[in-house]
């Protein structure tokens, strides 16, 4: 294969391990209002802050995400790689993490252009000693 230049083809977790299943980070904000109307890159900014908001509540974070698929309304690859890097800027894509990036043609809500689910490791809590 050849080598990928910022996620792996393949991540491995060891059996036993907790993990986070997410369903898709949407560009909404607290009140559901669309953020970034026709702009992929502010709606993928807007996704991966919805993103670290549903791993913190799992008691993940970005450099724990073993898997994501990232979805976006377009058949244009330059703007594929405009919305890949702010998955790049994010942290998000660091480490053995596998990623599938796809241009779709339509999205679950209306103006929506960027979606990416996940799946990451939920560590064990640090014990600290007594």
């Amino acid at each position: 294969l050849f080598p990928p230049p910022t996620y792996s083809h393949a991540s491995v977790v060891e059996a036993g391990t907790r993990l986070a299943f997410l369903a898709g980070s949407v560009p909404l904000d607290a009140d559901g209002n669309l953020v970034g109307e026709g702009d992929p890159v502010r709606q993928a900014e807007q996704v991966i802050a919805n993103l670290r908001e549903q791993l913190r509540a799992t008691g993940s974070d970005l450099a724990h995400v073993a898997y994501t698929d990232v979805y976006v309304v377009t058949s244009d690859p330059a703007v594929l790689s405009e919305v890949w890097n702010v998955v790049e800027a994010s942290g998000l894509s660091t480490g053995p993490h596998a990623s599938t990036l796809l241009g779709v043609a339509c999205l679950g809500y209306p103006g929506q252009l960027v979606e990416i689910t996940a799946t990451a490791v939920v560590p064990e809590p640090a014990i600290t000693p007594a």
